[in-house]
């Protein structure tokens, strides 16, 4: 599990604190007074080092690879919160370390990349014929935040379990958003971040940020490469929010209308605005239900359902982002939108969000890796629909490689039949496996339509 990086321009890129390496030291409690010791050994307790093993689809190939992070527990009955670049779908085995240095299997409850949080549990039958016992968190208002207050960083850093490092709110409403962030899938859209200059590594991924008292105020996510002292993670109100949805059916529902804002600032003159008033529209998805509506870059949305909206700063921009997302799909969303002289009441109605990025597979005989094509990637690159799987890769000498089809084609038929969805294409290959026989692949490049035939 490699640590990725993401950019904000202009400043240097920002690198999420998972680690690949697999040694663990245990670190005393910290030496503080006796109420902020209580605190911590009462936090430490409920501090788990993650062990990870993932798949991964890369290069025509299904492989494997191990990584740690770490994660707080948050309920009596074994909830493990913990950051989404550290446990997802991916994962195939879980296991994290108690406090009393014992290991126990976890499963994923939910994931949610857009905050880049998810959400396990221990194996409580397990843990309870062995005798195991732990103790959980509690979470302090970090809307009470305020820079220079007083944090530790608690987790795993380099495989150094139960680590704390002292810190302060360096900036409480830090924005940047990171549209490849978490496996290639976005965050950060939706919420602002705690900056804050506590030593964050490779391995403090997930673990928590607290205050005196020992209570989580944030989850720690991130740090830029290159820099020091500069550190980030999602707000503990923000975490609480996701715990409630996840542990629900393990998934948040969030609605869309594919506008893309920008701050106003420095350019309210230019829209004959008075200071705080409107969100600028950036720009508007292809197909999305703005476009259908005739939104377009330039516009600003003055109000969304009555309530008059102030997105002059980047730092105010999520919050704004977060009332269109927290509306019902299907819900049909008032806005107010100047557009020059004129004042527009366009009808929008809100679809499901939707990632960019779609689910990948490896088709080993075939030696060809893919990702289902999204709706929103359909809508970014002007396709017809989200029909077919994007090529991600190819494996030398293995046939999709000798038929010539290479990364970013789209396939869209095998043996005449539309790969409507992944399972199709699943079946077709499993299919070839039992019985090996040439194969018609169907697939677009540049509009262009070629045929390939796949053989054994």
């Amino acid at each position: 599990m490699k640590p990725a990086t993401v950019k904000e321009s202009p400043t240097p890129s920002i690198t999420r604190t998972c680690t690949l390496l697999a040694f663990a030291f245990f670190v005393p409690v910290l030496g503080a007074g006796a109420a902020v010791s209580k605190g911590f050994n009462h936090l430490l307790d409920a501090v788990v080092r993650i062990d990870v093993r993932e798949e991964s689809f890369d290069a025509g190939a299904r492989r494997f690879t191990a990584g740690i992070g770490s994660g707080v527990i948050v309920s009596d009955d074994g909830l493990i919160l913990t950051n989404a670049h550290v446990a997802s779908p991916r994962s195939v085995e879980l296991s994290v370390t108690l406090a009393s240095l014992e290991r126990v299997n976890a499963t994923l409850v939910g994931w949610d990349h857009w905050t880049d949080l998810a959400l396990l549990r221990i194996d409580l039958a397990e843990a309870k014929r062995r005798g195991l016992t732990f103790t959980h968190a509690r979470f302090a208002d970090s809307d009470t935040l305020f820079p220079g207050q007083t944090v530790y960083a608690v987790g795993t850093p380099h495989g150094l379990t139960r680590t704390v490092t002292r810190g302060i709110i360096s900036n409480n409403r830090r924005y940047f958003a990171d549209n490849r962030g978490v496996k290639g899938y976005e965050t950060g859209l939706f919420n602002t971040w705690l900056q804050t200059d506590a030593a964050i590594n490779p391995g403090n991924s997930g673990g928590p940020l607290v205050d005196e008292q020992g209570r989580v105020v944030g989850i720690n996510s991130r740090g830029y490469l290159g820099a020091d002292n500069l550190a980030f993670a999602i707000p503990a109100n923000i975490a609480k929010r996701v715990v409630a949805d996840l542990k629900g059916d393990g998934t948040i529902t969030r609605s869309y209308i594919g506008i893309v804002p920008g701050a106003l600032l420095d350019l309210e003159g230019f829209y004959s605005l008075k200071q705080n008033t409107g969100l600028l529209i950036n720009s508007v998805d292809p197909g999305s239900p703005a476009a259908r509506a005739g939104l377009r870059g330039g516009d600003i949305v003055l109000s969304i359902d009555g309530a008059a909206v102030d997105g002059r700063f980047p730092e105010q921009l999520p919050p704004i982002l977060n009332i269109i997302a927290s509306l019902p799909v299907g819900y049909n969303v008032k806005l107010v939108v100047k557009r020059g002289d004129q004042t527009l009441t366009p009808a929008i109605v809100t679809e499901k969000l939707e990632s960019r990025q779609g689910e990948e597979w490896a088709f080993e005989k075939w030696g060809l890796t893919v990702r289902k094509v999204s709706r929103a990637y359909a809508r970014e690159n002007q396709l017809d629909d989200d029909t077919g799987l994007l090529v991600i890769g190819v494996q030398p000498g293995f046939p999709a490689a000798v038929a010539g089809l290479s990364r970013g084609d789209i396939v869209t038929k095998i043996n005449q039949e539309r790969i409507v969805t992944l399972e199709i294409a699943k079946a077709l290959h499993d299919a070839f496996v039992a019985k090996p026989a040439p194969t018609l692949v169907e697939a677009e490049s540049d509009r262009r339509v070629s045929l390939y035939i796949l053989k054994p």
